[in-house]
């Protein structure tokens, strides 16, 4: 869809339907734009070398002078963590609450973006006037202080998105979700609501993470020596009931993992952590501590080969160690393709003689989702009584299912619209329809290269990294077209040089053969060179190995 207005409602997605991570969502009428997240992922296993993935915001480019902000509902990586990427192109106002904007500010300070980001802070009481569309704001619960959820007045109607969320009767901060205001939101009538679906798959109702601090503090008791506790770091609830365990097991808490310091630092500071005087020490304080009075708080929650649990588990952290009869507490569920990564640091600790407590919430206690199960997302659905309902925030397995309880609840079929990345729905004079596709996509982020790594490379890279490359050097005569040097064969990935004599001696004489018999049909261009040597040289190869190595002919003149 191309730069154009148009009065009429569009909702559609940059990121976050069909998949875990890097929510961006947009809500357009006429010429405003208000964005809703900027999240990223962390790549999958075939992204190969890839960093992180952001959305592909070209949309909101060719629309720049349209676009009014973009609404943080709260701190996640998975909803803030493209904001450095997508700024630099896009220098819009952000608005978020005050831990929100705290943790944001230290990315943006990173990126040398903050001195030119203008940044609003925002409660569950501000009002946006942002052109046409007037925003509004509802206290929600989930694994992090100060999410809300969005309003988002339009001339068609309010479109209503939900955040993350979760209702705890019982939350650790004792911040409620506003539940009259979210009653009065559906009194007044909803257009469309867009709801987390992470959890629709689970039946009944999350658990208060309340629960958890009652089973860290008995863990904490009977443990005789050091307890490790890996978590997210952005769980700013879970950060507080280690420390408060540990303030009545009278241990002391270690904070290891940039990214758990980093927000430690930020959380207290800004007020959102109580930490009693003492309660932290450094790292290198903890081997010269009793075992049995030190706590430390780490990352590396989803096994990440970088954290610094990992790194404690494969004994290369340089300055803690993991001792036979610690105890290992993993705090978190492993997001979907991190299992295995989990599983390998869970089997390391247990062969350094570690206790380890781990597995989903109901089976360790250690840990609740910060995410609505079933009946909370059906309760959702009655306080906010939509028309419409567009579920996001999951898989798609996640948002069919969604969509399922809506119909439960009363919602009819076809008023229910599972979308995907860059469809769109529109609304006009009250009636919704699947409109036209906007550009949309995944960006790649690899080092300090932003979408400069597409498929081809890393379809290179695949291929690469399953068959291994074969490099050709040939030195011809500009004269004559004689061979005047080589060929030679470099071979990395492909087969060990000194076991292979014979068949790269074989492969040298096919190269050679090849090359004489184009010179003799007077067959010069490099081109045509490279492509009948690859082509000889691939099926030699693959006829004597089974394998297809990338060929990489380098033709040379003197």
């Amino acid at each position: 869809m191309s730069k154009k207005s148009v009065d009429k409602l569009l909702i559609f997605a940059l990121g976050g339907v069909g998949e875990i991570g890097k929510n961006m969502y947009v809500i357009q009428y006429a010429n405003d734009i208000v964005v809703v997240d900027s999240g990223l992922k962390f790549p999958e296993e075939d992204m190969l070398g890839i960093d992180i993935v952001i959305p592909d915001i070209s949309y909101l480019i060719e629309n720049r002078d349209k676009v009014r902000g973009i609404l943080l509902t709260h701190g996640h990586e998975d909803h803030i963590g493209g904001l450095p990427y997508v700024l630099r192109q896009l220098n819009v106002p952000i608005f978020g609450t005050k831990l929100t904007l705290g943790l944001v500010e230290a990315k943006l300070k990173e990126a040398g973006l903050l001195g030119e980001t203008k940044r609003v802070l925002i409660n569950a009481e501000s009002v946006l006037h942002m052109g046409t569309i007037t925003a509004t704001f509802f206290k929600t619960n989930h694994s992090i202080p100060d999410s809300v959820g969005i309003c988002l007045d339009t001339p068609e109607g309010a479109v209503v998105h939900t955040g993350d969320f979760k209702f705890d009767q019982t939350p650790v901060n004792d911040q409620y979700a506003d539940l009259h205001r979210m009653a009065e939101i559906g009194k007044k009538g909803v257009l469309a609501l867009l709801s987390d679906s992470t959890n629709a798959e689970r039946p009944g109702f999350t658990g208060s993470e309340k629960s958890v601090g009652v089973e860290l503090e008995e863990v904490f008791r009977r443990s005789k020596q050091r307890v490790v506790v890996a978590t997210f770091a952005s769980n700013v609830h879970r950060v507080q009931q280690v420390i408060d365990a540990a303030e009545a097991t009278r241990r002391k808490v270690a904070v290891i993992g940039r990214s758990m310091v980093n927000v430690v630092t930020i959380a207290s500071e800004l007020g959102y952590l109580r930490i009693p005087d003492g309660m932290l020490i450094e790292p290198e304080e903890v081997n010269r501590m009793a075992a049995d009075r030190v706590v430390i708080l780490s990352t590396g929650s989803q096994g990440e080969p970088m954290s610094a649990l990992t790194r404690m588990a494969r004994s290369t952290h340089r300055k803690v160690d993991i001792l036979p009869g610690d105890t290992v507490i993993i705090a978190a569920t492993p997001i979907p393709g991190n299992e295995k990564y989990v599983g390998r640091t869970v089997d390391e600790l247990f062969r350094l003689g570690a206790h380890v407590i781990y597995g989903p919430g109901s089976v360790s206690g250690v840990h609740v989702s910060g995410h609505g199960s079933q009946e909370e997302l059906k309760l959702m659905l009655n306080l906010m009584r939509p028309r419409y309902f567009i579920p996001i925030h999951g898989e798609y397995r996640m948002l069919r299912l969604h969509g399922q309880l809506a119909e439960k609840v009363g919602i009819d079929r076809e008023d229910i619209f599972i979308i995907d990345i860059g469809e769109t729905v529109e609304i006009e004079n009250g009636v919704a329809r699947k409109g036209s596709r906007v550009s949309s996509g995944n960006v790649l982020i690899d080092g300090l290269g932003v979408g400069d790594v597409g498929n081809i490379v890393l379809r290179d890279r695949k291929l690469l990294s399953q068959d291994g490359i074969l490099v050709v050097v040939v030195t011809l005569s500009k004269q004559d077209g004689t061979i005047l040097s080589g060929p030679d064969i470099i071979s990395r990935g492909f087969v060990y040089v000194r076991e292979s004599e014979g068949l790269l001696e074989e492969a040298n004489r096919i190269v050679t053969s090849t090359l004489t018999r184009l010179m003799s049909e007077n067959v010069n261009e490099w081109a045509s060179l490279k492509t009948h040597v690859k082509d000889a040289l691939g099926r030699f190869l693959y006829e004597q190995t089974r394998r297809r190595p990338m060929i990489l002919p380098i033709i040379m003149e003197v």
